[in-house]
Order: C-alpha cells, then structure tokens, then sequence
C-alpha cells in the first residue's frame, strides 16, 4: 500500500503587520467630547432657565395690605407693571375704544332716553385701568349731582381705607392683618357701610391711586383674591339663590353641602373661577341701596337680566323719573360678568383673563399680560390658543356679531324713543296717571333692556344670542307701550299723528 505523501508541518511565513491610522479613532473620541460638552451646556441652559422661570419676584420693596401705590409693586413685578402701565393706550376696536369722548354727543338719542338724569349730560367711553379714579374725579356727574361715596368702590384701591374707616367706626384689629382673618372682614364690611354714606367729594380724599395689584392679588402669597364688598356679598347671595351656575362649580358644590358657613370665594373658588371672579368684582350691574347708599349686587334671584329686574320691582326701585315720560326708571351699569355668565365662553370654562390677559412670554417668563384691553386687538394670544382659524377670520366672526347687535340697538333706541313720544301725548291728551302707568311700566321694561347691552362692554359679544334676546324684548315693550298708548288716546278722543307708532 503506497505510503501518504509527507505532511509539511512548518509554519508558513509571517506576513508583515498591517500600518493602522489612529485618526478616525481621534476625530470619534473630539466629536464625542464636543458632543458631550454641549449636552452638558444645554442641560446647564436649560437648568439656569427653570431657575429664571420660576424666579418671578424681584424682592427689592416690601409691599403688604397697605400698599396701594402700583410703582412700589412694579419694583418686583417689573413685567406685570409695564403692563399695568400700557392701560393708559387708546386704540379703538369697531365697536369700542379707550377715548374720553361723549356718547351722548356722538349719538344725541342717549340725551332723550336718559333725560332728567346725569348721563343725559356725562356718558363718557370707558378708559383704561390706569385713568378711573382721574376719569370719575373729572366727570361732570360728580359735579352738577351730588353723590355719594358708594361710587368709590370700583374705581380707586380703596380697601385699606375701607378698612382704616372701619378701625376707627370701632371694628377691631389693625390695618396690616391679613385680608381673609375675621377682624381685617369686620373692618372691611364696617368702614365699607362707613364710606358708602358720605359724599362722594369727602370719599374721594380718601384714596390716591386707581384699581391696583393689592385689590386683585395677596401682597404675601401674591395669589389671586376678591377684596371689594359689594362682590363678597354679591357672590354669596348668588351662591344662597337657586339660579343655576354650571360655569361656577365652586358654587354648585357649595350648595351640596352643609352650608353651615357661607360661600367664601377667596377660600372655595377654583384658581380658573378667580381668573373671572377677579373681574367680576367690578365689571358688574349694581345699585345703591337705601338710605346708607350701601352699594349692591342685584344677585338674590341669580345673574340673568329679568333676575335683577324683578330684585329691583320687588325693592320698589328706581334710579330716576323720566323728564318727560315721568316713567320710573332704572340706569344699567356695566354687567359684563353678568352677560358673560350667560355665554358659550364661561360655559367653556374660559375666563375672563384667559381673554382679556393673555399669557404671553417675556425670555423664560411666562406671565399673564397685565395690559388689559380687548382681545379683538390681540387674536393671536387672545383667540388663536383654542380656536384653529385665521386671525382675519375670527376677527371677521367677532364684528359680525357686534355689528348685528348693533343693529338690534338702533332697532331698540328708535322704538324706545318714540314710545317716549307717545307718553308724552297720551300725557297731553288728558290722560290721567293710573292710565299713563302701564306705558311707563312698558318704556321702563324697554329701556333696561336697551341700556343693559347698551351699557355692556362687548356690544353682545360675551353672550350672542343673550344679547339678541335681551335686545328683541326691548323692541317688543316699547313697540306693546305704543300700541296702548294708541288705544289710549283714541279713547280719550285725540287725534294720534299718521306717524303714531310707525318706524
């Protein structure tokens, strides 16, 4: 058998090793450190803009219950307070502005349907925060009528001198407790009653500055608050009645309880329900009450025009006589909370601050915009945040439903006024008073109705289809006062002009 050939065990020769480059290696181990490095200074940015965030007092004045002067709180709110101080602009949306002109000069039917009373002569546009203490000095309804200093309470930081009256009216404590202790309320309550029954020429000597940071925010925890009286009680009667609130949850649940203490919006509102309670401390209808002038929410029956309305029958009350209708009249103020309430936006769960105070970004800061305007001149951060359309089209939304209001007003205003003229005839044909009185419930009827959404600040826009409800009413009283007016003098044998109860 033939052997296997010999197996060369050797091994084979070694080649050369291979010459590597340590470049790649070198150009990994920078990028890598220069990646790790700005890893770590964005992580210090990102680190140093949280701190900066959260960083939203300056603490360079000491401010506390005292402190009404804005300035001394702009020390260590800078931001808020270039706001604040931004309310002094005028810039007009179609419907609405900031200039201190006349009303009842640019439409002269406010002089008729207001005669006998001090806004047939003063009905100035409303300006901003910074001008309402100058703007309620300088009007002349302060200066040809006496009034009393109930006025007061919505247009000056007036609480520390609510509460210093109140200290010297016998109620107990010092000025510096703090705003929600029993005794700081006792001042408050008592000086309120105090300084709503003296003139308001003595009243206003007891303020200096306009509605400020102290009357909406605790000078210590800096959260929000209500402070003005006429709220505090307003709210508590509302809270008491049986109207519904769904939009105020805080109050509903209230109502489920014990009710053994009374509804306290500083302590059992939700922070999103201050964001509108806030406002609502002054943007409101109210009245003086009484011989004191203890200025009054008419929220007993709940925040619905006709509510107020029957309060104010059932109080037996009347803000003036009609100059020539002699009609007993009411005066609306400007019930934005109220007309809101009834809207698609608080039912939304939208808050007046969510609107009219934006949040905005100032660096890492996100503030709320203490510029306080309409959010029609500002859609971007006022609208756009929920609703997905162009800013030319909510706009465009917006006027058209002020522009129809509009258009119901006039309606209104023309009807009010020429069933004023036929009062005045039924007056001339001999009609006696018991006859006349139905006619001046009706002009009456009719003209709260006009003045309510008259004297709202949104022309209709809080709440659309209430407004136009509201507005139709008020054609049909007056347009039902012209027709008995009609049959009246045709009763008592007087020719009535062709024209009589037309337009």
């Amino acid at each position: 058998m033939p052997k296997a050939p010999p197996v060369d065990r050797t091994d084979p020769p070694m080649s050369a090793p291979r010459k590597h480059s340590c470049l790649p290696f070198l150009i990994v181990i920078v990028l890598s450190a220069a990646v790790t490095a700005l890893v770590f200074m964005l992580m210090g940015n990102i680190a140093q803009h949280k701190r900066e965030a959260e960083q939203v007092v300056f603490k360079i004045a000491d401010v506390d219950e005292t402190t009404t002067d804005p300035e001394e709180w702009g020390k260590n709110f800078p931001r808020q307070y270039d706001g604040y101080k931004r309310t002094v602009d005028t810039e007009r949306t179609r419907w609405g502005g900031s200039e201190a002109f006349q009303r009842v000069d640019e439409d002269t039917d406010w002089q008729t349907l207001f005669a006998g009373y001090a806004f047939s002569f003063d009905y100035r546009e409303d300006r901003g925060h910074a001008y309402m203490l100058q703007d309620q000095r300088e009007t002349e309804r302060v200066h040809k009528v006496k009034q009393p200093g109930a006025c007061l309470h919505c247009h000056a930081s007036d609480i520390p001198a609510y509460r210093k009256a109140g200290i010297e009216n016998g109620a107990p404590g010092a000025l510096t407790d703090p705003f929600n202790s029993p005794d700081a309320r006792a001042q408050l309550q008592k000086g309120f009653e105090v300084v709503c029954a003296i003139s308001y020429e003595e009243a206003t000597k007891l303020v200096e500055h306009p509605v400020s940071c102290v009357d909406c925010h605790d000078p210590e925890t800096m959260h929000l608050r209500v402070t003005r009286p006429g709220f505090i009680n307003g709210i508590r009667a509302l809270a008491e009645s049986d109207d519904p609130v769904p939009h105020l949850q805080s109050i509903e649940r209230w109502r489920k309880g014990d009710r053994i203490e009374p509804y306290e919006p500083n302590t059992m509102a939700t922070r999103q329900e201050m964001r509108s309670f806030a406002c609502g401390q002054c943007h409101v209808e109210y009245y003086f009450k009484g011989k004191g002038k203890l200025l009054t929410y008419p929220w007993h029956n709940g925040l619905k025009m006709e509510q107020a309305e029957k309060y104010y029958d059932d109080e037996g009350f009347k803000d003036w006589t009609h100059k020539t209708a002699g009609s007993p009249m009411l005066k609306a103020q400007h019930p934005e909370f109220e007309l809101w309430s009834q809207g698609i936006h608080a039912r939304a769960g939208v808050s007046c601050a969510d609107c009219h105070m934006p949040y905005k970004r100032e660096g890492a800061i996100k503030v709320s915009d203490h510029h306080i305007r309409s959010p029609l001149l500002n859609t971007a951060r006022a609208c756009q945040v929920c609703h997905n359309v162009t800013e030319d089209e909510i706009l465009a939304r917006a006027e058209t439903i002020q522009d129809r209001t509009r258009a119901l007003m006039v309606r209104g205003q023309t009807a009010t006024l020429e069933l004023i003229d036929m009062i005045v005839m039924a007056k001339g044909a001999g009609a006696t008073d018991d006859q006349i009185a139905p006619l001046q419930s009706d002009h009456r009827k009719a003209e709260w109705r006009l003045d309510y959404i008259a004297a709202e600040n949104s022309m209709g826009f809080h709440a659309d289809q209430e407004a136009a409800r509201i507005l139709g009413e008020a054609i049909d009283y007056a347009r039902q006062g012209q027709i008995k007016a009609v049959k009246l003098i045709a009763e008592l044998g007087s020719p009535t002009p062709a024209s009589a109860g037309g337009g």
